[in-house]
């Protein structure tokens, strides 16, 4: 068996630093990770597993930093084309921007072209694992499916279920919803590194008896996740609740219809009711914070203090979100905690772009670490990629402060490599 022996600065999480500190991530300066059949075969000093793996393939990476593969996740491929459009709010966005593109991925051929280049972006960019919208089309879920497997990505994503308030070429029924979502689950939950994800968009666009019909469907198949989004901003919260006057709150919404529960993420929760917070910790829920979306379309400022109590993961919101980095994403989070009066640490940042992400999508015992049986889902960065960012890098006393001028001024020239499943895929 070839062994690939990959050197350089190693991270690897012993524990999670919201909870236990910076020390939870540690670093091996001199370090390495061998990577036999797609998966992690060790982790340690250089010198070690030199000696240990005499015959391995070397990959000298000097004083690079190797980290677990980037995971976005809440993205939404589909609007991939339409990133970086001009100057709405959510439900303004949805009508002028998200909708009409929407409506092209009923034409196979333009979701096999928007899933195929939305995947060498983000690869591009570090990016190793996403959880993914794709529309109420079943063949753009194939299309991303199919784009993922030919890669050996590992990769999250679903049907977008809506059958009320959206134009009538992107709604189906609560029946149909049900049928086409069950339907491409059997056909690609589990299939190499592929999962399926119930997906109803938001409680706007899914009457109750939908929402019900896709709770169903989890009932049945409850190693799936469900995916959906909560308390964006307030008109849509102003809009809930005027749709469902006899709910608690926004989470009550999917609450009775069975959409509560571990395996739950939602998308954004700024503007969490106290109830609410309570119930999602209580039930074991996941979030995702998509902090250049919530600043780009002015939802508000997410509160990472949540970070403490429940699995949150770090995403784009590809294309209401404004990048497709995960460095950029990293700068814009420590931002948003800035205005909220909360100063992350570095190693929280990176934790919440890998093993943070895993966590909340319940894969963290495959991908988002650095340690033997994991995938080898890999990002090499460069902490000295362009001249700003060296100079800052040279004056640097510790990993942390060698690494966050990337974090803050980094791109995709910061990524020097990146590895799937234990190829190399890029450059």
């Amino acid at each position: 068996m070839m062994t690939d022996l990959l050197l350089g600065q190693v991270i690897r999480y012993a524990g999670d630093p919201f909870t236990d500190g910076p020390s939870a991530v540690q670093v091996v300066t001199q370090g390495a990770i061998a990577i036999e059949a797609g998966r992690i075969a060790a982790m340690g000093e250089a010198t070690d597993l030199r000696t240990r793996f005499p015959q391995a393939r070397i990959h000298d990476h000097g004083t690079h930093l190797i980290s677990p593969g980037f995971i976005d996740a809440h993205v939404h491929y589909p609007q991939t084309a339409i990133i970086a459009s001009w100057g709405k709010r959510l439900i303004d966005w949805l009508n002028t921007y998200t909708f009409p593109e929407e409506m092209r991925f009923a034409d196979p051929a333009y979701a096999e072209a928007i899933a195929n280049r939305y995947l060498d972006l983000v690869l591009a960019r570090g990016t190793t694992t996403v959880c993914s919208y794709a529309t109420i089309h079943p063949t753009s879920v194939d299309a991303i499916f199919t784009a993922a497997q030919a890669r050996g990505m590992r990769l999250f994503a679903g049907k977008t279920c809506m059958d009320r308030n959206a134009p009538e070429g992107l709604l189906d029924t609560a029946q149909s919803a049900y049928d086409d979502s069950k339907r491409l689950l059997e056909k690609w939950h589990g299939k190499d590194r592929l999962s399926y994800v119930i997906t109803p968009r938001f409680s706007p666009t899914s009457t109750p008896e939908q929402l019900a019909a896709l709770g169903t469907l989890w009932r049945e198949y409850p190693d799936c996740l469900m995916q959906t989004h909560l308390s964006e901003q307030t008109d849509e919260i102003a809009w809930v609740q005027s749709l469902s006057p006899q709910s608690r709150d926004y989470l009550d919404t999917y609450e009775a219809q069975g959409l509560l529960r571990e395996g739950a993420l939602y998308g954004h929760a700024i503007h969490l009711t106290d109830r609410e917070k309570a119930r999602l910790i209580e039930a074991g829920a996941s979030l995702a914070h998509c902090p250049t979306s919530n600043t780009f379309i002015g939802s508000g400022l997410f509160d990472m203090s949540l970070a403490q109590h429940l699995r949150v993961g770090l995403a784009t919101d590809t294309g209401g979100g404004s990048s497709f980095s995960m460095l950029r994403t990293m700068a814009a989070a420590y931002e948003v905690a800035q205005l909220r009066g909360q100063s992350l640490h570095p190693s929280q940042l990176w934790w919440l772009a890998t093993q943070g992400s895993a966590r909340a999508l319940r894969a963290e015992d495959k991908i988002g670490n650095l340690a033997p049986g994991m995938e080898a889902d890999i990002v090499v960065i460069d902490l000295g990629s362009t001249p700003a960012i060296e100079q800052a890098t040279r004056r640097a006393e510790d990993l942390w402060q060698q690494l966050f001028p990337t974090i803050m001024m980094g791109d995709d020239r910061a990524v020097a490599e990146v590895w799937v499943a234990g190829s190399r895929v890029t450059p």
